[in-house]
């Protein structure tokens, strides 16, 4: 029989209503001491009348202690458990990805929270990044291996979520893996470093706005700001782009640009801009170069609510230099994966540095994660990312 962790009066009103995380102050520390518990255990939460709301995953160390995994207070947590779990994320890829290039898992919106996953056709990159999730590891790796039987699969398990729950960062591979996953995303052939790369190696978030640039790109030039291996101007340039550049602090990341050319056997060269982007921004601004499409999608700047004020300047200072590079009729692609700056906030940031620079701004598309990346209705946490499509002119 599992533990109980009793929650104070009226603590249950927000999983009442579907959420899935509980925070220690929320904790009848009376009833159920946290430091009774030990890292990673599962629990029966209780409300304070004494009402099982679920089983959760407990880690006493951190404020957001735990994570509801099931509101079925006699579930089994085992292999079967899990393999009903990633069998009920696959169904919705299924019904709307016709290729086996797509997040598999998406931890809180696909109701396992702490686990994600990302598949490139036959191989899986899995993180696990809470500390009750680590403790089913193997019921974990052993479900994924069940319910999509891949060739190969690597554990990276170096997020920095990790850090908070006080797990170690290590990787682990299985089966069989190369160095590279290959995979399409929109029509576009793309190879990614299977370690060494970014996050999970891709950003399938993007997907659906990469699909909107792709409308504009036939016969215009285009800068891919934060490039990494170059999910944008790539397809840009398949979509017809006449040149295209690329910015990135990695120079390893610029040359898994160069292997997508060379899959989709793109006609002209990429123009590899190495550095820093505000450096290599000023750069083109003294050169007098204009595009006639800008693509910002930097890493997020703003990763905690006390970040906001310097990350949003970051992102005003970003936006002004990308705008001076914006051919008159243009346009400014301008991404933010930072949770905690809304779209509002975006879309102003955008405004302020039009109007500073003197120019007209039409917003032209609003774009956001792709489905791949489900929006749990009840933590706004989970729609994060934002895509805004303007359209500059000269005033």
């Amino acid at each position: 029989m599992l533990p109980s962790l009793y929650l104070k009066a009226r603590a249950d009103k927000r999983l009442r209503q579907g959420h899935l995380w509980i925070y220690s102050n929320e904790v009848d520390s009376k009833r159920s001491p946290l430091n009774s518990f030990e890292i990673g255990s599962l629990v029966v939460v209780v409300s304070d009348k004494g009402k099982s709301l679920g089983i959760a995953t407990l880690n006493p160390k951190v404020l957001m202690c735990g994570r509801l995994i099931t509101r079925n207070v006699k579930a089994n947590i085992n292999r079967k458990f899990f393999i009903k779990k990633i069998q009920q994320a696959l169904s919705l890829r299924e019904l709307y990805f016709d290729k086996p290039f797509y997040r598999l898992m998406y931890g809180d919106s696909d109701f396992l929270p702490g686990v994600v996953c990302d598949r490139f056709g036959s191989d899986l990159v899995v993180q696990l990044t809470t500390a009750g999730m680590e403790n089913f590891k193997q019921e974990i790796l052993e479900a994924f291996d069940d319910a999509i039987e891949p060739s190969g699969m690597i554990l990276q398990n170096d997020h920095s979520a990790r850090a908070l729950e006080e797990l170690p960062n290590y990787s682990e591979r299985f089966g069989e893996l190369g160095e590279q996953f290959l995979l399409e995303e929109n029509g576009v052939q793309f190879a990614v470093p299977v370690e060494g790369g970014q996050k999970t190696g891709w950003f399938y978030d993007h997907r659906a706005n990469r699909a909107q640039l792709q409308k504009f790109s036939n016969n215009k030039t285009v800068l891919d700001v934060f490039s990494y291996v170059g999910g944008w101007g790539v397809q840009a340039a398949a979509a017809g782009a006449t040149q295209v550049s690329f910015i990135d602090a990695s120079e390893k990341a610029l040359g898994w640009v160069e292997r997508a050319y060379e899959l989709n056997k793109l006609g002209h060269k990429p123009e590899l801009l190495h550095g820093k982007a505000v450096d290599q921004l000023k750069a083109l601004i003294e050169a007098g170069r204009k595009f006639d499409i800008v693509v910002l999608d930097p890493p997020a700047f703003i990763k905690r609510k006390k970040d906001l004020k310097n990350g949003s300047a970051a992102y005003r200072h970003i936006n002004e230099l990308a705008m001076r590079l914006v051919e008159a009729g243009g346009i400014l692609i301008s991404a933010s994966c930072s949770m905690h700056l809304a779209d509002d906030s975006l879309a102003d940031i955008v405004r302020a540095s039009a109007a500073h620079l003197d120019r007209d701004a039409q917003q032209i598309f609003k774009g956001s994660q792709a489905p791949d990346h489900p929006v749990h209705p009840s933590i706004v946490e989970t729609q994060y990312l934002k895509a805004l499509f303007y359209r500059l002119s000269r005033r």
